[in-house]
């Protein structure tokens, strides 16, 4: 059973017209096609390993969940999400151990000293405006300008309690509002206030919505705007709020058990190799090992004084207490 299952989802997530594709194949959970490029970055790996990886759609939660579910007959075999999930993934028992080569450039802080996670890229949080769909007005520059009536059905945060990025606005907000890890008050009230505004709360990247116009103001990362502006050459400003924001890695693991492990690993050294990272780069996320930025795509981020207004937290603490913020956030706020 474990096999026709295994074989089955093969076959369902790539496509393939026989069995001899599935030797080449691996299946990620949560690679997104319009989130930090990872459609360039899955076609580069086609290309150079001749593993082909299928696009997967899903959140950061929505992926942990899948892997917890189909624990006794893993189908994926990498997954990659926000550190908070791959802390929370590994005490769950759902991913393997593998030191990808490149294991030695990533910081000590940013890896499971066995191999259960490793960060890949980075990126800071702020807010993603189209400019064109404002309407005239002006550009916000903070999280309160966000409450303001004007914004009303014109702003929107992915959701906490499932996405990486949408928890990641939360302990952002918090902090910036005075609060911490311990005590998530002061965001809660905030998403109570912005509540009152109408905001949309979609649980997957919206980063189609945000070009289209259909979501002028959206809370997202830097790698994004950069993107939309310069790559899709949309009328897209980014700003890091005057209160203050945070910057988080992203990381990847190879599923416990993968169906297959040798193209898992493929697809782990080439995220970490220096044509990977050189990759990540030209999205603008900051890659984990020392690669250089090309200076023309470094030219295009905000000022540094920006970036001062963002700083770190504790992972490992923020990865404790997310799954207590996502009740509390669904029974105060949604």
């Amino acid at each position: 059973m474990t096999r026709l299952r295994k074989t089955l989802a093969t076959l369902l997530f790539c496509g393939a017209s026989s069995f001899g594709h599935a030797a080449e194949t691996a299946i990620c959970y949560n690679c997104p096609p319009e989130w930090a490029d990872w459609g360039t970055q899955l076609q580069a790996i086609a290309a150079d390993t001749g593993v082909k990886v299928p696009l997967d759609n899903k959140n950061s939660g929505q992926a942990l969940a899948q892997l917890v579910a189909e624990r006794a007959a893993p189908m994926a075999d990498v997954v990659y999400y926000g550190v908070t999930f791959g802390l929370q993934a590994q005490n769950a028992g759902v991913v393997g151990t593998y030191k990808p080569k490149g294991w030695d450039d990533i910081p000590a802080g940013l890896k499971d000293p066995d191999g259960h996670w490793f960060a890949i890229h980075s990126g800071t949080l702020g807010i993603m405006v189209n400019v064109d769909a404002l309407g005239g007005l002006p550009v916000p520059q903070s999280w309160a300008d966000l409450l303001k009536p004007e914004y009303k059905g014109m702003v929107g945060y992915l959701d906490p309690s499932s996405a990486f990025v949408g928890y990641v606005s939360a302990v952002a907000i918090n902090r910036a509002m005075g609060g911490d890890l311990e005590d998530f008050t002061p965001a809660i009230d905030y998403f109570k206030k912005l509540a009152g505004n109408s905001p949309i709360v979609p649980k997957q990247t919206a980063y189609a919505r945000v070009l289209s116009g259909e979501l002028p103001i959206l809370v997202d990362y830097d790698f994004n705007a950069y993107r939309a502006r310069y790559k899709d050459q949309a009328n897209v400003a980014f700003v890091i709020p005057t209160e203050g924001s945070i910057s988080v890695p992203y990381v990847m693991s190879v599923v416990d058990n993968a169906p297959h492990r040798a193209n898992a690993e493929k697809v782990l050294d080439f995220v970490l190799s220096d044509q990977g990272q050189a990759l990540w780069a030209n999205a603008y996320l900051r890659p984990v090992r020392p690669v250089q930025m090309p200076a023309e795509v470094a030219a295009r981020f905000l000022p540094a004084s920006d970036y001062a207004r963002a700083g770190v937290v504790d992972y490992q603490k923020m990865a404790a207490v997310q799954e207590a913020f996502a009740a509390r956030y669904l029974k105060e706020v949604r």
